[in-house]
């Protein structure tokens, strides 16, 4: 699957540079090219984007408010002439800040910090082949550190708006992440969701009625929507309860 991409700048010549440095990486695909935030913000709500190459220094509406008016996962690349920006734009936290003219390798570096920062926040579910019985685990980045986590340990897993802490019977590891992102690759796992807000592994549940899972003492609501999926997954007739 290709990476998604749009350039946001007021410059034709400032355009012309990042598609020309993008034709080396066929892996991504420029969505739409933005002269400013509001046509920006549209390429947003209209498409699923992963990269902004961001311009700060715009006509009526500037980058950085721009930043922080948007609701997005899309990483951003602030590309720019002016120096004095750098320390603001780390407070948004962007993968990265290129000072114009933009030399092919300080792009190149750029990228590359992208995908690191992607692979770190995108979950896979592995095979831990040296176990003498085959144990799935997943990786997860807290505090620049990773994590190996098993899936046989997790208890449960509590969102906290764009991050997720992830309970196991050792530890808690907290790792910025969506909810929606780690149910999706769980899903086949023996977890369900249970709340907007939780995850919880089937094979730990302890005691469950309509309106509670606990998982070692602790209550977990089950929101009203999830109702009906949990019951089956636990094989149980809600007009039971």
């Amino acid at each position: 699957m290709k990476t998604k991409c749009i350039i946001v700048d007021d410059e034709p010549l400032a355009i012309n540079v990042i598609k020309n440095h993008l034709n080396s990486f066929e892996e991504i695909e420029i969505v739409a090219e933005c002269e400013n935030a509001i046509e920006a913000e549209k390429a947003l709500r209209t498409n699923k984007i992963d990269l902004v190459f961001l311009d700060i220094e715009m006509p009526k509406i500037s980058g950085f408010d721009f930043l922080a008016s948007i609701k997005s996962n899309a990483k951003i690349i602030i590309t720019t002439a002016y120096r004095n920006y750098a320390l603001m734009g780390y407070d948004y936290d962007v993968v990265d800040y290129l000072l114009k003219p933009i030399s092919f390798e300080r792009f190149y570096q750029a990228i590359n910090k992208f995908y690191k920062q992607i692979n770190f926040s995108l979950i896979e579910i592995h095979e831990d082949t040296n176990s003498e019985s085959s144990n799935q685990f997943i990786y997860l980045n807290a505090d620049k550190t990773i994590h190996k986590i098993y899936l046989k340990d997790i208890d449960y897993i509590e969102s906290f708006r764009e991050y997720i802490k992830v309970h196991t019977t050792q530890k808690t590891v907290l790792t910025k992440l969506p909810i929606s992102k780690i149910e999706e690759k769980l899903k086949d796992s023996n977890f369900v969701r249970v709340h907007k807000s939780f995850i919880v592994s089937l094979n730990k549940i302890d005691t469950f009625n309509s309106r509670v899972i606990t998982i070692r003492e602790i209550e977990i609501p089950i929101g009203r929507t999830y109702k009906e999926k949990i019951m089956q997954d636990l094989k149980f007739d809600p007009d039971m309860l």
